[in-house]
């Protein structure tokens, strides 16, 4: 398939500031794809300082100005670019508003879905984007009727069905993550700390971290909380671990290098995701590479990536009791927190982003071959 071009439809690139996971798949797989014959561009919106074109080891990224006017730029740039032949395939990533690229596109098109929000977005956002959010999502199932897709986990996958999506095929293609050089002692012998790893959002409820945390303090006056990622929740955050008396102990790394974020999980003793919904969730995964249990909600996508019991533990989502229980039995149970750590690195070493790019090679392949057949 020498030569074949791909343009990746998704609302930020990884430099963007508010980058996620769903950024961190798009790199890592739009990098590997050279390998096996493709040329992808990503098309994204603008931020403060970036330049309207860059290329970055072989991805090329197409930036089509602030968020305001991106959605109809994005539509338009697809819909001429694709009927003038400069794409073969156009990948479109479900993790923010859908493009309903199928209506407009010229060429093959591959869904590949992270999450859906549904009623979590009231969570994350005025009520007047949650809820154009929501309806923008009841137009997947017709809009998407026969389109491949990609789901990153077995939740989405499962959520899809449930909203009536009937894609001729859906392959899971699990994220990767770049597995740490760095090899930490066992967690009964690192400090009294807890870890939070991912963006500061409504949605990921941190507070209900801070909150367990707080209610564990009188049975582990030793106790830390390490807070890494950047996001609009910073400053609230901050207040609350002041209101309720974690300030001293408590501290907000911001965004840090890959390095910085194993050193900092490898001195942890257990690591806390108390999110609504997540497509799959790479920062637990992250963790566990360092041999981190998790504690997380039993959640869409969390549920996927946690094995309870075995690599980390799931709690009721926004449950504090709960989480303070289940952080309590991590703290204080050295044999356990030990077997969940070793379970969980091993469970790690299963995820690898060559894997998933060679997965998305085949899929981008399939759809190509499809849409040429139905041109005759």
């Amino acid at each position: 398939m020498e030569g074949a071009r791909v343009l990746v439809l998704n609302e930020r690139d990884l430099r963007h500031p508010r980058a996620g996971g769903a950024e961190v798949h798009i790199w890592e797989v739009s990098r590997r794809l050279a390998a096996h014959g493709f040329e992808t561009t990503v098309a994204s919106c603008s931020f403060a300082g970036a330049p309207a074109r860059e290329r970055v080891e072989g991805v090329e990224v197409l930036r089509l100005g602030p968020l305001p006017l991106y959605y109809p730029r994005a539509l338009w740039a697809c819909r001429r670019e694709t009927g003038r032949g400069r794409y073969d395939v156009v990948v479109e990533h479900l993790n923010k508003l859908p493009f309903l690229a199928p209506l407009y596109a010229a060429a093959p098109v591959v869904a590949v879905c992270h999450h859906l929000f549904g009623e979590a977005a009231f969570l994350q956002a005025p009520w007047p984007v949650a809820a154009g959010v929501w309806a923008a999502e009841r137009l997947i199932p017709p809009c998407y009727r026969d389109v491949p897709f990609v789901a990153v986990s077995e939740s989405t996958a499962r959520d899809l069905a449930a909203r009536g999506v009937r894609p001729r095929w859906l392959e899971l293609v699990h994220n990767g993550i770049r597995q740490p050089a760095l090899s930490p002692p066992p967690p009964s012998r690192r400090a009294c700390r807890i870890a939070y790893l991912g963006r500061l959002e409504p949605y990921k409820r941190v507070d209900v971290l801070l909150r367990a945390a707080a209610r564990l303090v009188p049975r582990h006056p030793a106790l830390e909380l390490v807070v890494i990622g950047r996001g609009q929740e910073r400053e609230r955050l901050e207040r609350l671990a002041a209101e309720l008396g974690l300030a001293e102990r408590t501290r907000f790394a911001g965004f840090v290098s890959d390095d910085e974020r194993d050193a900092l999980l490898g001195a942890s003793r257990v690591c806390v995701c108390p999110s609504a919904k997540e497509g799959w969730g790479i920062t637990v995964i992250e963790a566990n590479a360092l041999g981190v249990p998790v504690v997380a909600s039993d959640a869409p996508g969390l549920r996927d990536a946690v094995r309870d019991g075995r690599t980390g533990l799931l709690a009721p989502f926004g449950d504090v009791d709960a989480f303070a229980e289940r952080i309590d039995l991590l703290l204080r149970d050295d044999a356990l927190v030990d077997r969940l750590g070793a379970e969980a690195r091993a469970w790690a070493r299963e995820f690898d982003w060559d894997r998933a790019a060679a997965a998305m090679a085949a899929c981008l392949r399939r759809a190509r071959a499809e849409g040429r057949a139905r041109r005759g």
